[in-house]
């Protein structure tokens, strides 16, 4: 007698349209892209829709500018994935699949100055507010993710720049803020939870 082993997690997959609320041309996406106008044809993109896994996005292509992070569900507008109608930019034109650990074993340090100098606090959980949980400085100076992927925010309650810190970037070692992303101007992180699978 054989035992049927368990179906592994689906591929990543996304939909992606040019106009929003899903209208317009379209392209699908089961990898890398690193300049969705080039592979997929789109001018831009407005709408996406996530099948399977977690995604992050950048507003320009090579994965440059602004991230930010798509996981399952509709996204019919700007204002869906940026958490803002304020927001002066319209477009992500580049995109990649995150991977994700098990939630039990997400683990990130961040430190108070560059090189993991300075006052730390480990961190194994979502954290809507940093400083109401006691970290003392609005900035973060370094950090180290020892498992899983998160998505850090500059504001209180997962508002504003986002940033995905994944262990496979940087080996997990960002040793000064400007690792963070390239929109990285300061190291402000007020908010920081773990992506979701």
């Amino acid at each position: 007698m054989s035992s049927a082993s368990a179906p592994g997690p689906a591929p990543a997959s996304l939909t992606l349209w040019d106009e929003e609320d899903f209208q317009g041309r379209r392209c699908r996406l089961l990898s890398d892209c690193a300049n969705v106008c080039e592979r997929g044809g789109l001018p831009r993109v407005r709408s996406v829709k996530v099948e399977n896994g977690v995604w992050v996005a950048f507003e320009y292509p090579d994965f440059q500018g602004q991230q930010f992070i798509l996981e399952k569900g509709d996204y019919p507008r700007w204002s869906a994935w940026s958490g803002s109608s304020s927001h002066n930019s319209n477009q992500l034109l580049s995109f990649r699949p995150v991977l994700c650990a098990n939630h039990n074993d997400s683990r990130v340090t961040l430190f108070e100055r560059d090189n993991f100098q300075g006052c730390k606090f480990d961190l194994v959980d979502d954290y809507p507010s940093l400083p109401s949980m006691g970290w003392a400085s609005k900035d973060v100076g370094s950090l180290r993710v020892s498992s899983g992927a998160w998505v850090a925010y500059q504001y209180p309650g997962y508002r504003g720049y986002q940033y995905v810190l994944e262990r496979d970037q940087h080996s997990g070692q960002f040793h000064t803020y400007s690792e963070f992303g390239t929109q990285a101007h300061t190291g402000q992180l007020q908010s920081i939870r773990r992506v979701q699978h």
